[in-house]
């Protein structure tokens, strides 16, 4: 997720360093006689129904394919005005006097309308009333065929970037500058992707959904997986009827919302006319307060079903949302007679970039969504929502230009059309050879040759007690990001212990369909062992406490590890993944003069061993409901990265096998859950439990993961150090809640910060038989549990910078074990809208 997130900066990095053909443009700003702005004012084209409102600044674009020569500018408490215009009127500078401070029945105090008595919320209850007896939600069976188009452009060009060094053989690219109709700003578009789906649904007797990809096509940065599903992670279908839009992972209150719509936004009825032959109202609505998670706009609903006909919203420029400047959502809704309207056309736009200022340069994504053929009762039956296509079918990406000419449901222009051409001619530039091989590296962390990478590159250096300074090098096979078997290797030479270390693996995925894939590999290597409590038999996985650049405390805990693995999973529905497999390892101290794994044979004869021999098999299941990929190869790419995930796994260790010296079960139970409170933030919750049946020592028991680190990590306890509590049994429970700066936003010094409130508690509880506890050799480690549940609460302040929190830490009890940590401070980096 980090690393596609990187991509975005990328894009906003390199902009640091024609016009369209609608017949009127306009843009200006709204004052009072104070000569102060008048944010959220109306401008309509006189003669439509075609306007905007002005934002918190009282600037404001407009822009019509139809010849106007007036506009109207209004809002509550001034006095109307009608200003003729002309085609291309930029810079308007206008000027409200104030007028009468009552609209029949709504009055107006300091911008703000008073609730009781107000028409347009009256219109609102009665939208409520009705929200589930339009559209599909009519029907017991529904379908439609849907088109869908995403596209990036750079915005703000200008003669100084068109100029810059950055572009210096690259000027023709110029060539395809278009301007927004919603900003009025020049934008040159450099990605777009399109999609065709066939959608299913019901909503009697259980409600399900199934959406088909019938065909796609991309241009642009379309053969880097990465870019995406970065992409395809910032829009995700939203409902304007729900009380909370999800947008970038925030939940805005939506200007339809039962729950809090009122107590959040002002609302105004502003005008009635007929639209598709039904009489409707428009509504204006603008926020309450600032800071906050909120949108602008205005709608028009219907005045005898309450649905709406046309709605657009435009976010609060104030709104505690980091990247983005600007976010802009459209809907139409046709009628299909007198009870159903049904969406037709969903467009989103997003401006993104560094700064909020007016003429910083940016990046647009633009998603438009259309519908049509709309069916409805045509019976299935239930099991056919359950069954999937094979969506990595070749022919779904290789349709011609013929289909594409007749299943789009709105026709590209001479632009969008151009990208298709674009990316051809660019990739024979070298000059942008070496910016597209930049932001590959910074976004993948690997560098590309020929069907082979060279990295990940930020795991080239690292260092502990044990190894001195570490120097890794590796890389891995790749054709393209879709190839059905991957082959990955590196090696790694520690300074201070002279020794080599190395790893490989390989994995080849023998149907596409059922993601049948079979694996092995071998690693030796010293790590940190006992940072997680569920635990698996990744070959390659090396975990951050390895390595001691920002670690406190003694890092000299490291294990040398030889493990060697075979498996074979398969996926018999989506996201429902079936693993098994079998291990081997030893594991034995990097470092036995300060730890060791020591444990008895026979302690009446004094035999003491301190390497482990184990073999072992294991069985998972893994179920990730809403987990969203990208691409068909043995790899994958994530989408995104808020979903449940539910693990299972079971573990056999048999005596004897190669020479194994233990027999025991082993069963492991991992949940964890985001859970999206509305306008109160996100809060993720993680559930573990397991339970190891038979004697094992140290190595095979459950360490609870400590953190030495000065970094908050996920699943570790903050005040615990290495190996302080070890358990054979065991139950965690992690909370941690973010309110998305809810709080903050109130406080009238700290508002402007755009800082976030972050809240955790973490608890865990186990017992450890005394057998085990018996096997116990080592004069190092005590081998301590948490029977009386130990737990750590924390506060923290998020989005500083806008890329760094800072976590306080306290220990909830075991306050007086000897050298424990009471308090800490700890810090982490992030990429977060």
């Amino acid at each position: 997720m980090m690393r596609r997130k990187i991509y975005l900066g990328c894009f906003l990095f390199l902009l640091t360093f024609s016009v369209g053909f609608s017949q009127v443009k306009i843009s200006g700003v709204v004052k009072d006689e104070q000569n102060q702005t008048v944010p959220f004012a109306n401008i309509v084209f006189v003669g439509s129904t075609t306007g905007t409102v002005s934002d918190e600044n009282g600037k404001f674009y407009l822009e019509s394919d139809n010849t106007y020569t007036k506009i109207e500018v209004s809002f509550l408490g001034f006095e109307s005005r009608i200003i003729v215009i002309k085609s291309r009127d930029f810079n308007l500078r206008i000027t409200l006097k104030e007028g009468a401070s009552k609209l029949e029945e709504v009055f107006i105090y300091s911008g703000k309308v008073k609730k009781k008595g107000n028409p347009a919320i009256e219109i609102l209850r009665k939208i409520w009333a009705k929200k589930r007896k339009n559209g599909i939600y009519l029907f017991d069976q529904y379908e439609y065929e849907k088109y869908e188009k995403l596209e990036f452009d750079l915005n703000n060009i200008d003669s100084a970037m068109k100029k810059s060094k950055l572009f210096k053989g690259m000027e023709f690219v110029f060539d395809g500058i278009d301007t927004s109709r919603i900003t009025g700003k020049a934008f040159l578009p450099i990605f777009i992707n399109e999609s065709v789906y066939k959608s299913y649904g019901k909503n009697k007797n259980g409600k399900s959904f199934r959406e088909d990809l019938v065909a796609n096509k991309n241009s642009g940065f379309g053969s880097n997986q990465n870019v995406i599903a970065f992409i395809k992670d910032l829009y995700v279908d939203y409902n304007i009827y729900d009380s909370y839009i999800k947008i970038f992972d925030k939940s805005f209150v939506s200007p339809l919302s039962k729950a809090s719509g009122i107590s959040t936004y002002n609302y105004v009825l502003t005008d009635s006319a007929y639209i598709d032959n039904k009489w409707c109202y428009n509504i204006l609505y603008y926020p309450r307060r600032k800071n906050e998670l909120t949108f602008k706009g205005d709608f028009w609903v219907n005045d005898s079903t309450f649905a709406v006909k046309e709605i657009n919203m435009k976010a609060s420029r104030s709104a505690n949302i980091n990247w983005v400047k600007d976010i802009y959502i459209e809907q139409e809704f046709e009628v299909l007679n007198d009870s159903v309207f049904l969406l037709q056309r969903d467009y989103m736009l997003s401006d993104f970039s560094f700064k909020k200022k007016e003429q910083a340069k940016g990046v647009y994504g633009r998603r438009t969504t259309m519908y049509k053929n709309y069916t409805f009762n045509k019976i299935k039956e239930t099991k056919f929502y359950g069954q999937q296509i094979n969506v990595y079918a070749d022919e779904i990406y290789n349709k011609s230009d013929e289909y594409w000419n007749v299943n789009r449901q709105e026709k590209l222009n001479k632009n969008e059309k151009g990208i298709y051409k674009l990316l051809d001619t660019l990739t024979k530039v070298p000059k942008f050879k070496q910016i597209y091989n930049l932001i590959s590296i910074l976004g993948s962390g690997y560098v590309e040759f020929n069907k082979f990478d060279f990295g990940p590159i930020f795991s080239t250096f690292g260092t502990n007690d044990v190894e001195g300074t570490r120097i890794r090098v590796g890389g891995r096979t790749f054709f393209g990001g879709n190839e059905p078997w991957r082959l990955q290797a590196y090696t790694a030479y520690g300074i201070k212990d002279h020794k080599f270390k190395y790893g490989v693996s390989g994995k080849w995925m023998l149907n596409p369909k059922s993601r049948f894939t079979i694996g092995t590999g071998n690693r030796r290597d010293v790590e940190q062992i006992g940072v997680s409590l569920t635990t698996t038999n990744d070959v390659l996985g090396r975990s951050f406490a390895s390595s001691s650049f920002f670690a406190s405390g003694d890092n000299s805990k490291l294990t040398s590890i030889n493990l060697s693995n075979f498996y074979m999973s398969i996926e018999p529905r989506k996201n429902l993944l079936f693993r098994l497999g079998a291990s081997y390892r030893t594991l034995k101290s990097a470092s036995p003069e300060t730890f060791s794994l020591d444990y008895w044979v026979d302690e009446t004869a004094g035999i003491i061993k301190s390497e482990i021999i184990q073999s072992e098999i294991d069985f998972s299941i893994k179920y990730t409901p809403n987990r969203k990929t990208i691409g068909y190869g043995v790899e994958r790419t994530e989408v995104t990265d808020v979903y449940s995930t539910l693990f299972l796994n079971y573990s056999r260790g048999i005596k004897g096998v190669f020479n194994s010296d233990f027999d025991y079960q082993k069963v492991q139970f991992f949940y964890r859950q985001p859970i999206l409170i509305g306008g109160f933030g996100r809060m993720f919750a993680t559930f573990e439990v397991g339970k190891t049946f038979g004697e094992v020592p140290l190595g095979l028991l459950s360490v609870v993961p400590g953190n030495q680190s000065y970094f908050t990590i996920e699943g570790a306890y903050s005040l615990l150090d290495y190996y302080e509590f070890v358990t054979d049994t065991y139950a965690s429970l992690h909370m941690e809640h973010s309110f998305n700066g809810r709080i903050f936003s109130r406080i009238p010094l700290l508002r402007k910060l755009n800082l976030r409130e972050l809240v955790g508690v973490k608890t865990v509880w186990g017992e450890l038989s005394d057998k085990n506890n018996a096997l116990n050799a080592t004069s190092d480690i005590n081998y301590t549990a948490p029977t009386k549940g130990y737990y750590e609460y924390s506060v923290g302040i998020g989005n500083i910078f806008k890329v760094f929190r800072i976590d306080f830490s306290w220990r909830g009890n075991y306050r007086d074990t000897p050298g424990s940590n009471n308090f800490a401070i700890k810090g982490a980096f992030g990429f977060h809208f």
